[in-house]
């Protein structure tokens, strides 16, 4: 079970790597904004294996109506509110800028208002709201730009490689710029998404992402944190 799971999520062995990573190097961001990333990880990590057993393995799943249905969505869907809302808490502690912080909130907002109106229209317990999902990384890439626009007003140097946001920052911009794309294609041209062979690109984007995380998480230093 464990082999087969691998064969078609191989991508996943990346958050298992990153997860120990995160926790080796702990010592130097355990009290930073980025403090509960490595829970963040094992969640993501465990996630992949909840929803994969969920969806092969119906009688492994604690919700019977998810039986019936052969879905597994509400897990990802609780899963996506989760990940927005961690960072752009992050990203709200980790600007100075006042006016900034004001527009992560109004961001959060959104994203936030998006999944409750998705709701009204769909089942989330059945159904992907790949819509809010959509509006959650948007949102999430521009709390990444403030990041970094709020660097630059305060004349710092927009690559920091000793930095651990940075690197963090650098591998969510990169992956949550062609999500957007890539999610909604999957969702409304499906021959597209075959034919090119986008899952493999978007897992390509997700194993980029956490290894520019586990360089954060490896030169990183804690004096050069922020």
């Amino acid at each position: 079970m464990f082999f087969e799971f691998l064969k078609h999520n191989y991508f996943v062995v990346t958050y298992g790597i990153v997860l120990l990573i995160s926790i080796y190097s702990y010592r130097k961001y355990f009290d930073t904004a980025l403090k509960y990333l490595p829970i963040l990880i094992a969640y993501t990590f465990f996630n992949e294996f909840l929803g994969y057993f969920i969806e092969y393995y119906p009688d492994f799943s604690f919700f019977v109506d998810l039986k019936k249905i052969s879905a597994n969505e509400i897990i990802y869907n609780i899963y996506d509110v989760v990940f927005y809302f961690f960072f752009y808490m992050v990203y709200w502690k980790l600007i100075t800028n006042s006016k900034l912080k004001k527009l992560i909130i109004a961001g959060a907002a959104t994203t936030l208002l998006a999944y409750i109106i998705s709701c009204f229209f769909q089942n989330p317990i059945s159904i992907y709201l790949y819509q809010a999902t959509v509006i959650g990384s948007i949102v999430l890439v521009i709390s990444v730009v403030l990041y970094f626009f709020d660097k630059h007003r305060n004349k710092e140097m927009f690559f920091q490689k000793y930095n651990l946001a940075f690197w963090v920052s650098l591998g969510l911009i990169i992956f949550y710029t062609f999500f957007p794309i890539l999610l909604l294609i999957s969702y409304t041209d499906y021959d597209v998404w075959e034919k090119y062979n986008l899952k493999t690109i978007l897992r390509s984007f997700i194993i980029i992402m956490y290894t520019l995380f586990a360089v954060g998480f490896i030169k990183g230093r804690k004096r050069e944190f922020g």
